[in-house]
């Protein structure tokens, strides 16, 4: 099964995103309310983050849900997967306003389908092309919509976290949550308390402005809580982005975990307790297939972004075969047995769980983990398709994957190469057995990159 990118004109590969102001604007949160609420009729669900744009957002898109005569019941602040989790058992559809990683004046618009996974790009061109048209009308005052206000609905997210974890594996751990001021203040904190863990947290109260750190949970940024976590002598610490549908860790020593390595980890475990596919897009590491492969499963991949992964768990299901994990190597991991979508609150409960039933030192673990080399690059370059043209034409003899971008094998070793659809350039991921494998094949890369620039 292959997944191809279809490219679109206002969403991107999570939603529509812009600065607030410039390129997002109630008028078209509004019209995406109403061009959604015309496809989706029914019972909408929505929610925000704690951006200081997220009041005025929020109720532009209930605005336009209630004015073309959907039901729309307000969840408040909380995670985005928070929200696809109630999607999921409770209503027709939602609209997350996040703008999840970017910059605190940044915001935007997920759309989430019944099921609870992000809506996919067939459905999505059709969205914007009534948006592009107008062609929606609201009803009269007879047939608008009805608003209820349910910030209480969250406890189902926590709960149903909670409840796949009953032997409590938290007891005798301690951990370091930092929300960063985010969404997840109000459940990871919650989730872990309920699993046994002695919960600490920095950045843990909700303000828009982020102070503490911006909403990407980068190195940098986390140096308080990884200073934090040796002082208290926790476990691990773990951190979220702007809206907590990713985790990323710090281990008993303050290091960073490089985001790959804690898939990896987790692939592992999964794959010990039971055998299928493991869906992942092709710019993951090399580490999740050896692992895979050691443990008897296989790996499917997608393009990059987590709709594909998630549609893609789904369409596999359906045909019969046994998808038990997926994910992308950013800290976004999907756990089809709780939802089909990213969720950071989930990941912090399984790092938990590892932990307690291996009964290692999450530094001692991560050690244990396939070495693999990767950098990751990107140049500024106006002419990307010829690029890749140029690309695929130089290693024709070889072997290639063209689902997204290009993407080259040299043995044990790869390159990806992807334009981006929204800026002039050019992205570069080696995945390399060692350093000097990896610097060879970036070189002979950009040798031929700089015959097309």
């Amino acid at each position: 099964m292959e997944t191809k990118k279809i490219q679109k004109r206002l969403f991107g590969t999570n939603g529509v995103r812009g600065i607030v102001g410039k390129d997002l604007t109630p008028e078209l949160v509004l019209s995406i309310g109403e061009a959604f609420g015309t496809m989706r009729k029914g019972r909408i669900a929505v929610g925000r983050d704690t951006r200081t744009s997220g009041e005025t957002l929020i109720n532009a898109v209930k605005s336009g849900l209630l004015a073309v005569g959907c039901d729309v019941t307000d969840c408040g602040i909380l995670p985005t997967p928070a929200l696809q989790y109630l999607v999921k058992d409770h209503f027709d559809g939602g609209a997350m306003i996040t703008a999840s990683h970017n910059p605190p004046e940044y915001n935007g618009v997920k759309i989430i389908e019944s099921d609870g996974t992000e809506m996919g790009d067939e459905e999505t061109l059709k969205l914007e092309q009534r948006i592009f048209d107008q062609s929606y009308s609201p009803k009269s005052w007879e047939h608008i919509g009805k608003e209820t206000i349910a910030p209480y609905l969250i406890e189902h997210y926590i709960t149903a976290i909670a409840n796949l974890f009953p032997d409590k594996p938290g007891m005798g751990i301690t951990v370091v949550v930092d929300p960063g001021s985010g969404p997840a203040c109000a459940t990871t904190p919650q989730i872990l308390t309920r699993l046994g863990c002695r919960v600490l947290t920095i950045n843990g109260v909700m303000d828009g402005t982020f102070p503490g750190r911006l909403p990407e949970p980068s190195p940098d940024g986390l140096k308080e809580l990884a200073d934090l976590v040796v002082s208290s002598g926790a476990e691990f610490g773990v951190a979220h982005d702007g809206d907590a549908d990713r985790a990323v860790f710090i281990d008993e020593n303050g290091q960073f975990v490089e985001e790959n390595q804690e898939f990896a980890l987790v692939t592992d475990h999964i794959c010990r307790q039971k055998k299928g596919v493991i869906v992942t897009p092709v710019s993951t590491s090399q580490m999740i297939e050896i692992i895979a492969k050691k443990n008897d499963c296989t790996v499917t991949y997608t393009p990059v972004g987590s709709i594909y992964v998630a549609r893609t768990m789904r369409s596999l299901i359906d045909s019969g075969h046994p998808v038990i994990f997926g994910g992308e190597g950013n800290g976004g991991l999907i756990f089809p047995d709780h939802q089909f979508c990213r969720d950071g609150g989930m990941t912090a409960a399984m790092m938990v769980a590892i932990l307690a039933s291996r009964r290692q030192k999450l530094s001692r673990l991560l050690a244990q983990l396939p070495k693999r080399h990767m950098k990751k690059n990107k140049i500024s370059a106006a002419r990307g398709p010829a690029i890749l043209d140029a690309l695929k034409s130089a290693y024709s003899h070889g072997i290639t994957d063209e689902r997204d971008g290009v993407k080259i094998f040299q043995g044990n070793s790869w390159a990806l190469v992807r334009a981006s659809g929204t800026e002039p350039l050019i992205r570069i991921i080696i995945d390399a057995e060692d350093e000097e494998h990896g610097r060879t094949l970036l070189d002979e890369l950009m040798e031929t990159i700089q015959k097309v620039t």
